[in-house]
């Protein structure tokens, strides 16, 4: 990896990254540091041609999405095409790519199910396995095995998850049904006057009892002996034997079977009812390539047919073999060696040194506190800490926010901490970091004064101080808070005043009640601008400088 600058316009987002494929994010926290300083942390890429493109000079974002689009903004409100720091990649490993946009992610801020599923998949096609997808990024097999099984759901369903419209245990169950049963689910969830089994209750639905569907046979029914009990409406029925069905069905999954050999299919594998078939285990693989039938069977009868699959280690064998390479010149990957401590042993060894050392803590508040700020600044399982985003919502107020000589103090006394932590030069906070090192984070506490302690801890809880609150009242009393020092009325203020009672009553403020009853009729704009002229001392009004609207009084008070 070796460090750059490359022109915005040769940059896109690599279809390695994890959300290449949403939409534009939200980037009103970064404008106003971009505008002002451009990029500081550089952007993690990879040539272009790696993605397929025939540009040589062209690059994929596998990490930093939001900043390149902050770029791109600031790059059109200036009409300017900057370059932007990149720390560019070892060209040739889709793998390792995916691996960092999504461990960049994990950092940041947990993805989804669907998000870490539809990843995981990119790895396995990239020739990862699900051993080393869990050691990269310190799950369990059985977790990665979980959002793999994803897979199987329809894609309305997987949305439906994504927006955490359907729990996780009913998921789960969907996983293991059919498209058949998964569309008759889907098809009860968005009816309002039907009832969608969910949790439990869908696992009975999917599995219990031996109401086989008619619908579910391959054989004439016509022909079967047996009797189909059909509803008072006569839509669809259901097998009353369900042994009888099975017999029936059995033998005419073995003649299905018959009939794709003796197309010349290499083979047909029939599975075990129950037994699911992995989509994400297996690649599409033409009969003239070796590709095999499987025949997926249900619990409830129901049958599916998949032509023309190979599982990943088969469809690898036989690239090889086709290139002519021998089977022993291909390297085995290195499987992770076998720990010395089975979990078992490592839980009841983590479990006593936590209970001692936190005994010991209590005895020492000093530490405690500078342990609560690395976690504060770091994050931990337990610990979720984030900083008021100050989201503006319009250009003209992101502007006149980082115009504002408080926000401009506050940026240059957090520099000079971030400094004293060893953190990074970027104009980020503090707080909710997330890529620092917490250990780091902790030992450089330790090694300076209570004071500065104080000085991190008070800039901390001022990044996490929530916009809008009662509580930013009470600390404005409180500390004396005198707005006039660091505010003065901007055009945007203006801009944003369009109620003329309350324009009436600032006018009486600053120009005295006779001049607000003289312009009573007169329009908006000529309000404000009586009192723009009152605050600059502009045709022959006297100025008043110090003029503070009552809502930035504190406690605030209202006009009307």
């Amino acid at each position: 990896m070796h460090l750059t600058h490359i022109a915005l316009d040769h940059l896109s987002i690599a279809t390695t990254n994890m959300r290449h494929q949403r939409r534009a994010p939200d980037v009103s926290d970064l404008l106003p540091s971009v505008r002002a300083r451009g990029i500081l942390v550089p952007l993690l890429v990879r040539p272009a041609a790696d993605e397929g493109s025939d540009t040589p000079e062209a690059y994929g974002i596998v990490a930093g999405r939001r900043r390149y689009f902050a770029a791109k903004i600031v790059a059109t409100e200036t009409g300017t095409t900057p370059e932007i720091p990149c720390a560019v990649m070892e060209p040739g490993d889709d793998a390792d790519a995916i691996e960092a946009s999504l461990i960049e992610n994990l950092a940041r801020r947990d993805p989804d199910e669907m998000t870490q599923y539809e990843t995981f998949v990119k790895l396995v096609k990239q020739g990862r396995d699900v051993a080393e997808i869990a050691a990269t990024f310190g799950l369990t097999e059985t977790a990665v095995k979980q959002r793999l099984a994803l897979g199987n759901l329809l894609p309305k369903i997987r949305e439906a998850y994504r927006r955490d419209e359907i729990e996780a245990d009913t998921v789960r169950h969907l996983t293991l049904a059919s498209k058949a049963q998964q569309t008759e689910w889907l098809a009860l969830l968005e009816d309002p006057e039907s009832f969608a089994p969910r949790g439990q209750q869908l696992k009975a639905w999917l599995f219990g009892g031996q109401s086989i569907a008619a619908s579910a046979a391959l054989f004439p029914l016509d022909s079967y002996p047996g009797q189909i009990v059909t509803d008072l409406f006569g839509e669809g029925g259901y097998f009353a034997d369900s042994d009888l069905f099975w017999q029936h069905q059995k033998a005419a999954i073995a003649e299905r079977r018959e009939t794709y050999l003796a197309k010349g299919w290499p083979d047909v594998v029939v599975l075990e009812p129950g037994q699911s078939f992995h989509l994400w285990d297996h690649e599409k693989t033409p009969k003239r390539k070796g590709g095999k039938v499987y025949i997926q069977i249900t619990a409830r009868g129901e049958v599916a047919i998949h032509e023309g699959y190979l599982s990943r280690q088969e469809a690898q064998k036989a690239r090889r073999k086709a290139s002519g390479e021998a089977e022993e010149t291909q390297p085995a990957r290195a499987r992770p060696e076998r720990p010395e401590k089975s979990a078992a042993l490592q839980t009841y060894l983590d479990l006593h040194r936590h209970a001692a050392v936190r005994t010991r803590l209590l005895d020492h508040p000093q530490i405690a506190l500078r342990l609560m700020l690395a976690h504060a600044v770091s994050g931990s399982f337990l610990w979720k800490v984030e900083p008021e985003p100050q989201r503006a919502g319009r250009d003209d107020i992101a502007q006149s926010l980082a115009a504002s000589p408080a926000q401009a103090a506050f940026a240059s006394r957090r520099a000079a901490l971030r400094t004293l932590l060893g953190l990074s030069e970027d104009e980020g906070a503090i707080a909710g970091h997330g890529t620092a090192d917490i250990e780091a984070v902790f030992t450089a506490l330790l090694e300076v004064s209570d004071e500065d302690v104080l000085r991190v801890a008070a800039c901390i809880m001022a990044e996490t101080l929530a916009v809008g609150t009662p509580l930013i009242d009470v600390l404005g009393q409180h500390l004396s808070v005198d707005l006039r020092a660091v505010w003065q009325p901007d055009d945007t203020f203006f801009e944003l005043l369009r109620d003329k009672r309350v324009t009436r009553a600032m006018l009486a403020e600053v120009a005295g009640d006779t001049v607000a009853q003289g312009n009573q009729a007169a329009t908006l704009s000529v309000h404000k601008q009586v009192i723009r002229d009152c605050l600059d001392g502009r045709n022959g009004r006297a100025a008043e400088p110090d003029w503070l609207p009552r809502w930035l009084e504190f406690p605030a008070r209202n006009y009307l």
